[in-house]
């Protein structure tokens, strides 16, 4: 995979990404649209032409986001649903009912996330991290996807680093559960779905990517403790220096949602990114070296998650 240039940079913000864009025709489902990267992706996308489907949990929530956005821009075409990726009843609820009313969509862009929550279960009995960071995504856009014309963005994140799928105990029924480490599978998983999805879609000319938005103080972290957030903070530490000898610390700075979501932007508009199908992208550009971990490039692990995610589902996909 060779990389290319771009103007873009770390500091970059979605209206930078979207300068000059005429988004007007195209429609954009975002979950977890209510706050956070999802608001500010919706956001920008609208203010750029583009109908947006806000779909969430809490639809007081996104109603209450969708205002925000009219308020500087009243001529949004925003559309509000409800889904919880947490429960399959209610994913294909939403893909059902979106259906009836969309004959196709361009960009999926699987925003919704839980991060180191407590140990708990999905409405069907998945690990909560895994089961709505990953299944819940698998499984919307697997019901979607020949409504799909254009790209897929799943978010994953640098937590991936912390470790790998497990696919022998998924639901830590052996292991003592860690937040961080359930975490971070789920994010490998993400990872790992976009890579397998790009394999997929691609006869169709459907492109997928996964996409690490950075650091960003959204309500994905209101279940970080002062002690979560030590060990955060010491995971980081432990890989402080990058691989490739520049001495940039890893240990990554805040960023504002117009930043942290102008990567996701960047991957669900930029027509520069056809050669680079699955890729992990991140700063507006293709992640690399030490900042992606190698399994999370394995097409073997790619397919191999894909069955065992079917198998959890009872249903196969295309």
């Amino acid at each position: 995979m060779v990389a290319f240039m771009t103007d873009l940079t770390a500091e970059s913000t979605t209206d930078e990404v979207l300068a000059g864009r005429d988004l007007s025709g195209k429609t954009y489902v975002i979950t977890g649209a209510s706050s956070g990267l999802g608001e500010e992706t919706a956001r920008s996308l609208a203010a750029h032409g583009a109908s947006v489907v806000m779909a969430a949990r809490n639809m007081d929530k996104n109603a209450a986001a969708a205002d925000r956005i009219r308020s500087t821009d009243p001529d949004a075409d925003l559309e509000l649903r409800q889904v919880d990726l947490a429960d399959t009843s209610s994913i294909r609820s939403f893909a059902r009912d979106l259906r009836e009313d969309h004959e196709s969509i361009d960009v999926l862009i699987n925003n919704a996330g839980v991060m180191v929550c407590p140990f708990g279960l999905t409405a069907d009995g998945f690990e909560m991290q895994f089961g709505t960071n990953h299944v819940g995504h698998f499984l919307l856009t697997n019901l979607l996807s020949d409504i799909i014309t254009d790209r897929v963005i799943t978010l994953s994140s640098g937590a991936h680093l912390i470790c790998d799928v497990d696919l022998e105990d998924a639901g830590f029924d052996e292991g003592e559960y860690d937040p961080w480490e359930a975490y971070g599978r789920s994010k490998s998983a993400n990872a790992l779905f976009a890579l397998e999805l790009a394999r997929r879609g691609q006869a169709r000319g459907v492109l997928s990517f996964s996409v690490h938005p950075g650091m960003v103080m959204t309500d994905l972290s209101r279940h970080l403790t002062d002690d979560l957030l030590k060990e955060m903070i010491a995971r980081l530490k432990s890989r402080s220096t990058r691989d490739d000898g520049s001495g940039e610390s890893a240990v990554p700075t805040m960023r504002m949602p117009e930043v942290g979501a102008a990567t996701q932007v960047w991957a669900a508009t930029s027509d520069d990114l056809a050669d680079h199908n699955g890729a992990y992208l991140m700063d507006c550009r293709l992640g690399n070296g030490s900042e992606v971990a190698g399994y999370i490039t394995d097409n073997e692990r790619a397919m191999e998650l894909w069955a065992f995610t079917e198998e959890l589902l009872g249903e196969s996909f295309s």
